[in-house]
């Protein structure tokens, strides 16, 4: 599992904004799941939209984690993945006997990489958006030295992984992977939540095959835009780069990135560092394989493009042109949804038992958890 987006720093410095502004939004009331929500429709009397009904209705939901979990509620079992800023673990409730992820990051080097509001804004999110193809956290809780982050234990291991072994995607395969991404970033984006880190790394396989996205590092809710440089380099939309304002357009070039390696094997930007990699970026020259289906490649022309007014996604429709191109005519979206499709492939795990035979093999440790003491970085995660 990769936790370390945040070490695939751009080549250029940035200044962080403070993170002055905690939401600590409680509502007793039950929140009705967003794909339950009525069907509001906008009228020129300034009535509701239903984009603007799911906004307001996700982030009535409490963001506050603190005070739910402790390091005794679970037995650290092995490490799943590692990183400058912690690792993650695979861990087992002492109390209900599940197994989970927990997240662990250490507080100074959070401080020491200016990383404090991605941090914070990522345990926001976490906390409140709810979508079958998104990683759950199911609370936070922080020591002297550490924050942690309670998920879900999603088993079958990376998309990365994957595809690494099967070297490239059939088209139908690719097709389903890149649909159950476009309904999780549509639900986001209708949150004015942009993702902002889309990769095979950060894309788990359930126990039945379908993904779960993770690791929201990077993720923002942006009502407007914003101007932050952040990212992996191969996936990074010209217009980051290029340090221009954006929004949500620039999830909707790395899904055509995304897609484009999955049937190729290779990202179409690739080069020996970021920087020559960005050069081509900016430079725009895709080039397909003889493979590729004329219909992916008509697809991939209108999401892999530095103009904005054709850049599928980014117009007036939204997703909605993503999902009526001609290389999804096939996609059932309401079944997918409901995961009432049979997967491509399914994991070879043991379910419910903690398999990690998906996972790679790290070196564990002595680990610095539990300790508490004097935290001088106590007053910038006073949410977790």
């Amino acid at each position: 599992m990769d936790i370390d987006t945040q070490e695939q720093q751009l080549q250029k410095q940035f200044e962080q904004q403070k993170y002055d502004e905690k939401q600590q939004l409680q509502h007793q009331q039950q929140q009705q799941h967003y794909f339950n929500a009525p069907n509001i429709q906008q009228s020129q009397q300034g009535q509701t939209s239903t984009n603007d009904y799911n906004q307001s209705l996700l982030f009535q939901r409490s963001s506050v984690s603190k005070g739910k979990y402790t390091l005794k509620d679970f037995q650290i079992m092995r490490t799943l993945g590692t990183g400058s800023f912690g690792r993650v673990h695979l861990v087992r409730s002492v109390h209900n006997k599940r197994y989970y992820a927990i997240k662990v990051l250490k507080k100074q080097q959070i401080f020491k990489m200016k990383q404090i509001e991605h941090t914070n804004d990522e345990r926001k999110i976490l906390k409140i958006v709810e979508h079958p193809f998104l990683i759950r956290m199911w609370g936070t809780f922080q020591d002297s030295r550490n924050l942690f982050m309670v998920m879900d234990y999603i088993e079958g291991g990376e998309l990365f992984s994957l595809l690494r072994k099967s070297q490239r995607f059939p088209n139908p395969v690719a097709k389903f992977y890149a649909a159950e991404v476009i309904l999780a970033l549509d639900y986001l984006h209708s949150h004015n939540i942009i993702y902002r880190d889309l990769k095979p790394e950060n894309i788990l396989l359930d126990r039945n095959g379908h993904i779960k996205i993770t690791d929201f590092g990077f993720a923002k809710e942006v009502s407007t835009v914003t101007w932050t440089l952040c990212g992996t380099p191969d996936y990074i939309a010209p217009e980051v780069i290029a340090t221009k304002p954006y929004n949500k357009s620039v999830d909707w070039w790395s899904l055509g990135i995304l897609i484009y390696e999955m049937l190729a094997g290779y990202t179409p930007f690739y080069d020996t560092t970021p920087m020559k990699t960005y050069e081509k970026i900016l430079h725009g020259k895709v080039n397909y394989p003889s493979f590729f289906h004329p219909d992916v490649i008509d697809l991939l022309a209108r999401l892999i493009t530095a103009d904005l007014t054709r850049r599928l996604g980014n117009l007036q429709s939204g997703a909605e042109d993503i999902k009526s191109h001609a290389w999804f005519s096939e996609v059932v979206w309401s079944k997918l949804l409901a995961k009432d499709i049979v997967t491509p492939y399914e994991p070879p795990i043991q379910s419910e038992v903690g398999d990690s035979s998906l996972f790679d093999q790290y070196p564990e440790e002595q680990l610095d958890y539990g300790i508490q003491g004097e935290d001088p970085y106590v007053q910038y995660f006073t949410d977790f």
